[in-house]
């Protein structure tokens, strides 16, 4: 009989999501100008509604950005947002009020790259067109978390998120650089980039993701000494991702790991269309409704 797919290809792993993105910002105004204003972003109506944090949805995941100093992705955050032309047409909106903060963006071939008022990066595509498997079918979200790494830390990278969190992980080359990809997801990944530049010292900023097998990864991590917070019953956090050899940091990103009891996973997310204007209105088009949106 003859076989003609590869189903390993729908084989996910252990972390079933990457759901949000961690950063403290000073001024709650000029994160809104930015996220919202400029990304055009979605500001959670339910949650968080007060002056001193902000959470923003992209599709299933989110942006959490309390009230703090100011904490920096080391690397890129990359989103899938359709609709390019609006998109810098919202950003160049936004240039004037946010003229003193590190506010940037640049067009590329194929993503727009836009820093926040503290230096993140934010990398945005257009959602996939045909049949190429890059976002799979994300029209709107959160595929990827690039960070900076050192060299020669790609290799046992993958070994932990293999061995600690159970979720596939490779070792890939992209012109000679070595990354570390593992899933986080489906269509979601956090890659390593392997880099000769000096890394800024680690700011506690996070990422949190839900597991399938919540309490394994736990042990693992118990045993080394790895786990370096008790939430509650449905969560847990650790922040070194060690060389299972030496036991040695060869990274650091504090990671927020939920079970999937957890109480807001799968909490379905708000999604405006910021392709609507009270001058250029479309009824019934308020919501977002998929890749394409009214210009």
């Amino acid at each position: 009989m003859e076989h003609p797919f590869d189903r390993t290809t729908e084989d996910l792993g252990n972390v079933v999501a990457l759901e949000h993105v961690n950063t403290r910002v000073p001024d709650q105004r000029l994160a809104t100008l930015f996220y919202v204003s400029g990304l055009g972003l979605t500001r959670d109506p339910y949650l968080m509604t007060g002056v001193d944090n902000m959470w923003a949805n992209v599709g299933k995941s989110q942006f959490h950005l309390p009230t703090g100093k100011p904490q920096v992705v080391r690397g890129v955050v990359g989103l899938v947002l359709p609709g390019r032309e609006t998109l810098l047409r919202r950003l160049a909106a936004v240039k004037a009020p946010l003229a003193d903060t590190l506010f940037a963006f640049h067009e590329h071939e194929d993503y727009v790259e836009a820093v926040s008022p503290w230096g993140n990066r934010i990398r945005c595509h257009e959602p996939s067109q045909g049949p190429g498997p890059r976002f799979g079918r994300m029209g709107l979200g959160l595929p990827y978390v690039e960070f900076t790494a050192p060299v020669g830390t790609a290799t046992a990278i993958a070994r932990f998120y293999r061995d600690i969190l159970a979720t596939p992980a490779r070792v890939a080359d992209d012109g000679g650089t070595p990354l570390a990809i593992a899933s986080v997801g489906p269509d979601q990944v956090l890659i390593f980039r392997e880099s000769e530049q000096e890394l800024p010292e680690f700011d506690g900023h996070h990422v949190q993701v839900y597991l399938a097998d919540f309490s394994g990864p736990y042990r693992r991590l118990l045993e080394r000494r790895l786990i370096s917070q008790e939430d509650d019953q449905h969560q847990y956090r650790f922040i070194d991702i060690v060389d299972l050899e030496s036991n040695r940091t060869v990274f650091a990103i504090e990671h927020e790991v939920r079970s999937m009891r957890h109480p807001l996973y799968a909490r379905p997310l708000v999604n405006r269309n910021p392709a609507q204007t009270n001058r250029y209105y479309m009824p019934g088009h308020d919501s977002w409704r998929g890749a394409f949106l009214p210009e």
